[in-house]
């Protein structure tokens, strides 16, 4: 289970573990801006019972050409469209993904579960049902697993969702999304800016789901 600790990846905990599955979460310390979103990753995993949750080092500001990892600025107050927004991280959900697929073999699990959407999200390649698809395909040629006959699943529940049909399934599942950051540039303290474009999609979902 890919865990970012916010609300899309927390609302896919709770789905998996609702299916019946042990969790095991994985968040990374890529080089992101903060560390507060990794805080969140850690309350979400202990609130909703994960079996493991493994924060793994990645230093992906040695390439940057993100505003994630890098010193780009974060866009604010930005009209919410189809473009790629420079917060986009090249290839993040294939390098995470390609974790996720190597400890599931370790595990023997069959079933990897991200949170990605493709409705109401900043436009990511990364993000959309062909993509996760394509990984899937690839999973099975790629694995001492899927070679010899059990290839991974990789699930995501969300990714036809809205932002403000996820916070209704989340909160239907007793997700406590005041332990979540979607946020890409919270303050020190962990405060979310409210105006970068996560910021903007969440509090949209939020209205949008009268929550």
């Amino acid at each position: 289970m890919l865990l970012s600790g916010g609300l899309d990846s927390a609302t896919t905990l709770a789905i998996a573990k609702r299916e019946g599955f042990d969790c095991y979460a994985l968040s990374f310390r890529y080089g992101q801006r903060h560390a507060a979103e990794l805080d969140a990753a850690r309350r979400v995993a202990q609130h909703l019972g994960a079996a493991k949750h493994v924060i793994l080092d990645i230093d992906l500001r040695q390439f940057g050409g993100s505003a994630l990892t890098s010193d780009i600025p974060v866009p604010k107050d930005r009209a919410l469209d189809d473009t790629i927004p420079v917060t986009y991280v090249p290839a993040r959900n294939t390098i995470f993904l390609s974790f996720a697929l190597a400890w599931a073999e370790v595990l023997g699990a069959q079933d990897i579960f991200i949170g990605v959407n493709a409705l109401d999200y900043s436009g990511y390649p990364d993000c959309r049902p062909e993509y996760i698809a394509a990984f899937e395909r690839m999973a099975g040629l790629a694995t001492k697993a899927g070679v010899e006959g059990s290839p991974i699943t990789i699930h995501a529940p969300l990714v036809h969702m809205t932002k403000a049909e996820i916070i209704r399934k989340g909160t239907e599942l007793g997700v406590d999304f005041d332990m979540t950051l979607s946020c890409y540039d919270p303050s020190p303290a962990g405060e979310p800016c409210g105006r970068c474009d996560a910021c903007q999609l969440r509090a949209k979902g939020f209205a949008e789901a009268s929550v």
